[in-house]
């Protein structure tokens, strides 16, 4: 790939369309590794502290990145698009015109370590018509958000997915496939995944390792629902998996079957395998690193169509319901 200046201070970005390696996935018993970085990268009011991750955008959005530790000289991405770099050393980057997968790969000039973006450009919500989106079926989300919070406001943009790019890294041990809608429907499919979640799912992993349950990632039972597909389950028109910032995960590592395990080593796979996941997650409460995360969390009982698991968001407050 040639290779252009785009600016004083030397920063550069790169764009490359391949998709990244993915984790195991739906279930791991891999070895599992944090994935960590020696610096955090700040956009959107977030903090990403690890060396994969993804960001979602709008074509032309205006993003501005800055590092933790502040670096003592310009530093760079790599590639040929167009960014910024201000006195202070942060950088403002304009997201490609286009829809697609780019990839960007920031280095910290004083740590010598590096991270890698995947910037996923969004379709515009507005090209979704009667219902369909390059005829997928998208549904209609509420014309007013629920009580007038910001959360609730239906998505701006649509992540499009195809086979070629559905096993893109968008964290250390997720892929943007995990979090598609179960409906029925050939490629492109869309779905929207707010970084926040992702960020809280990585948070939940960690502390699930540290707590002695080894596994690479969570199978993501239901992600981002479709209004379409959200309706005809028969769930409430609000769902937080309408919006992408909700997950119904569980542990399947050993063994690797589709279902639960058997966490409390009881012989059952029941509600009780679930409390342990719920409890490792709701031990966080009260934490200052977690004030970011906050949502609800609920445990289910298994039924005729899934086993038990366990409901996070990232609604912004807290909210428990459930068993």
């Amino acid at each position: 790939m040639s290779r252009r200046p785009a600016i004083s201070f030397v920063a550069f970005v790169a764009i490359l369309c391949a998709p990244a390696p993915a984790p195991a996935s739906q279930g791991s018993a891999l070895p599992y590794e944090t994935g960590r970085a020696d610096f955090n990268l700040k956009f959107k009011g977030m903090k990403n502290p690890y060396n994969t991750f993804a960001i979602y955008l709008l074509p032309n959005e205006l993003v501005s990145f800055d590092l933790d530790p502040k670096p003592r000289s310009a530093w760079r991405l790599e590639g040929d698009l167009t960014a910024s770099c201000s006195k202070d050393f942060s950088l403002t980057w304009t997201a490609p015109k286009v829809p697609g997968l780019y990839h960007i790969r920031i280095h910290h000039p004083d740590v010598g370590d590096s991270m890698s973006l995947n910037v996923f450009v969004m379709v515009p919500s507005s090209n979704v018509k009667n219902g369909y989106l390059n005829g997928y079926r998208i549904g209609d989300y509420p014309k007013i958000p629920l009580k007038n919070l910001k959360i609730y406001e239906a998505p701006r943009g649509f992540i499009e997915v195809t086979q070629e790019n559905e096993k893109t890294l968008v964290s250390p041990h997720f892929n943007i496939g995990q979090f598609l809608c179960h409906q029925e429907g050939g490629s492109p499919k869309y779905v929207v995944v707010k970084e926040k979640l992702v960020l809280k799912l990585e948070l939940i992993l960690r502390k699930t390792n540290e707590a002695g349950i080894h596994c690479g990632t969570f199978n993501i039972m239901s992600g981002y629902r479709t209004p379409y597909y959200n309706k005809s389950i028969g769930n409430v028109k609000y769902s937080r998996h309408v919006y992408g910032g909700a997950a119904d995960i569980f542990i399947d590592a050993d063994p690797l079957n589709g279902v639960m395990d058997d966490l409390n080593h009881d012989g059952e796979i029941d509600y009780r395998d679930a409390a342990v996941l719920y409890d490792i997650v709701d031990v966080l409460y009260g934490k200052p690193f977690y004030e970011h995360f906050l949502g609800g969390l609920a445990r289910y009982r298994k039924t005729q169509n899934h086993g038990p698991f366990v409901h996070v968001d990232v609604r912004g407050f807290r909210a428990r319901w459930g068993d």
